[in-house]
């Protein structure tokens, strides 16, 4: 493994991140990442949206958002969506996006960063749990409220 990387996402990179591929039954739980990147679009000032590359090599994808004014406490610092291709899943490319994502939060002045997931047999809950966020709620819907102290 090269050294892993972080890239602004673009209109250079954005076709490769779109074509990570998930394992089977993961992608009920992510939408496309254009569809996350369309979203941001309301407020770019407050979306981080990064690829992770290996090399040259698009590997993964990670989406925060960072609004001091949003309505639901989980909202002002969150990560969105997070995925790795199939292919590379557990060689430390997802816990690596999060560590970043984490900084910047710190880097912000922020002491939490949240995520949201759904409960599934083939879903992120294990991954968010070994990268130390801790369940303190759930939403409307029934999803998990995740924190991570920062």
């Amino acid at each position: 493994m090269a050294e892993l990387r972080l890239e602004e996402l673009s209109a250079s990179n954005v076709v490769a991140a779109n074509a990570l591929t998930l394992k089977p039954g993961q992608e009920q739980f992510v939408s496309p990442v254009s569809y996350s990147a369309a979203a941001a679009v309301s407020n770019p000032a407050t979306s981080w949206q990064r690829v992770v590359r290996d090399g040259d090599d698009v590997v993964g994808f990670i989406m925060g958002n960072f609004d001091p004014d949003a309505e639901h406490e989980e909202f002002r610092s969150i990560l969105w969506r997070i995925n790795v291709d199939a292919d590379d899943q557990g060689r430390g490319i997802g816990t690596f996006a999060v560590n970043a994502l984490a900084d910047e939060a710190r880097s912000r002045g922020l002491a939490r960063l949240n995520v949201i997931w759904e409960a599934g047999e083939l879903g992120p809950e294990q991954f968010f749990l070994r990268s130390g966020f801790k369940p303190v709620g759930e939403t409307q819907y029934g999803e998990t409220i995740g924190a991570l102290e920062l």
